[in-house]
């Protein structure tokens, strides 16, 4: 039941809005491709490794199309093509083009029903590995359990995969429920994915496939022996969005941090690439069972969290459309929120609690994500310790149920072991004594709680009015978002995007959101 008396009314109609400005941003998807959803096409069709220079052979593959003037076709085309006129594998037609051998675009051309004879006969077998991924997830936390909600997330941030193993079972052990691996600092601007293991990260460890599979493995391990199945998280956002999605389904990830807006906004990425490459990334993390994290908390560090909590919600109810259309349930859509307010605010503890619980009761069947204080982090230890004991217990009291924990180091250092170690006894200790205390609690009728979060949901349905009617393009270049504007043009990556020919077809699409062929 609802304890904030919110107006349905005027739920109903932000979902509404949020739906229009989807659907119109969906229609120019569709139309559109780029070089890092048809290198993910190139991916999932089998096509790994690098060239006698280390380039990556995905991307020596779609820039030998681009080149020759066949992107609008898309990988899927001129790979079965190659595939019925050479008799080579994916991998060997790549191969060849690396060594010079074979200029994909220049060859005869086969029937476009062969072609995709041949293409729809592969990408089956790798769905089918990616359902059997998600087939072994469910047997595994059926078999060892899982902990509770809310699952106690930490992070791992050392640059050596090998270091970051260490790390993460230590977290397991000690309590938490899913371990992030940090990229890299800058990995989200690089046009392509490193390969191999890697040790020399700043700030973060690569996302690599070999990374991936390391770290899953460690986290079975460990996970066999405290007896619940650990979680893996990495980032799939950037210019390669759709190729990391690809590598988690592939791997047995568990949830992705994937946000339609947060390259766009953050990282200065053409708008019109992100929004195209998000589409396919939800694809695949919604077939692979993968939770999704939304960045919302984002903008609360560049906007006041008080001013700015509207701009939170209907950031919140834009990403549930997007998740919609590319065949993510809510049950796998994390949406994004944070605990940002000033410390000093009076009675701040309350609006966090209003805009906590508004979340709860406007997405009830979402895993939402909750975000811990960072902006008001001073270095200060204990006033941080407490800081992230209230955003702890505001989560025990809303129902989240993802909890990013706050370090007590926050704004020091990358967290050590025992940081680490002292915020998941923190959260225990909270997630334990309190935990139904939101079951025995209302709040006062037209009470500052209840009060606020009318506020917001009347201002998020405001603004999401408005983007329906001039577009979510317009929406960007005017900074609504976070107080951030962006160009239609501008940012990093718009020349990879191509406008869809004839021939074009995505079967991954087809098979993964349609059922079939």
């Amino acid at each position: 039941m609802s304890k904030l008396n919110l107006d349905q009314i005027q739920i109903d109609s932000s979902r509404n809005a949020a739906r229009q400005i989807a659907e119109d941003v969906q229609n120019f998807i569709d139309q559109h491709t780029t070089t890092s959803t048809e290198r993910t096409v190139t991916r999932l069709l089998g096509v790994d490794g690098v060239d006698e220079i280390d380039r990556p052979l995905p991307n020596v593959l779609i820039d030998n199309i681009k080149e020759g003037g066949g992107l609008e076709q898309g990988a899927a085309y001129w790979i079965g093509n190659a595939i019925a006129q050479t008799g080579d594998t994916p991998q060997k037609v790549a191969e060849k083009i690396g060594r010079g051998e074979l200029d994909i675009t220049r060859i005869p051309a086969a029937s476009e029903e062969k072609i995709q004879d041949i293409i729809y006969e592969r990408a089956q077998e790798t769905v089918d590995k990616i359902k059997q991924n998600r087939d072994t997830r469910s047997e595994l936390i059926e078999t060892l359990g899982e902990g509770k909600q809310p699952y106690i997330y930490v992070i791992v941030a050392t640059g050596n995969i090998y270091e970051d193993i260490v790390q993460a079972q230590a977290a397991a052990r000690q309590g938490a429920d899913v371990i992030a691996v940090i990229r890299t600092t800058g990995q989200s601007l690089l046009d392509y994915v490193p390969y191999g293991a890697t040790t020399e990260g700043f700030g973060g460890t690569y996302a690599t496939q070999e990374n991936f599979r390391l770290m899953r493995k460690a986290l079975d391990e460990v996970g066999e022996e405290v007896g619940r199945y650990i979680r893996l998280c990495n980032y799939c956002s950037g210019l390669c969005m759709p190729e990391i999605a690809a590598m988690g389904a592939l791997e047995r990830l568990d949830m992705m941090l994937n946000d339609a807006l947060y390259g766009i906004l953050f990282r200065d990425i053409n708008m019109q690439r992100t929004l195209i490459d998000q589409y396919f990334s939800r694809v695949i993390n919604g077939y692979a069972g993968i939770i999704i994290n939304t960045g919302e908390d984002n903008y609360l560090t560049t906007d006041d969290a008080v001013e700015a909590a509207h701009t939170v919600l209907a950031s919140q109810f834009i990403n549930e459309q997007f998740a919609l259309k590319a065949g993510i349930p809510e049950e796998q859509m994390g949406l994004g929120h944070a605990f940002e307010m000033d410390p000093s605010l009076e009675n701040g503890f309350l609006y966090e609690l209003a805009q906590a619980q508004m979340a709860r009761e406007i997405f009830p069947n979402a895993p939402l994500k909750y975000m811990p204080p960072t902006k008001y982090m001073t270095g200060n230890i204990f006033m941080g310790h407490i800081q992230d004991a209230l955003f702890n217990m505001v989560a025990i009291m809303t129902g989240q149920s993802i909890q990013l924990l706050g370090m007590l180091t926050e704004a020091i250092h990358t967290p050590h072991l025992h940081d680490r170690y002292l915020s998941i006894e923190n959260a225990q200790y909270i997630f334990n004594n309190a935990r139904n205390l939101g079951d025995e609690i209302s709040f006062k009728e037209d009470g500052i709680i209840q009060n606020r979060a009318q506020e917001v949901l009347e201002k998020a349905e405001e603004l999401l009015n408005e983007i329906a009617d001039i577009g979510l393009f317009h929406t960007i270049e005017q900074g609504k978002f976070g107080g951030v504007k962006r160009s239609r043009t501008g940012g990093k990556g718009l020349e990879g995007v191509a406008k869809k020919g004839s021939a074009y077809f995505n079967p991954f699409i087809s098979l993964m959101v349609g059922g079939g062929r």
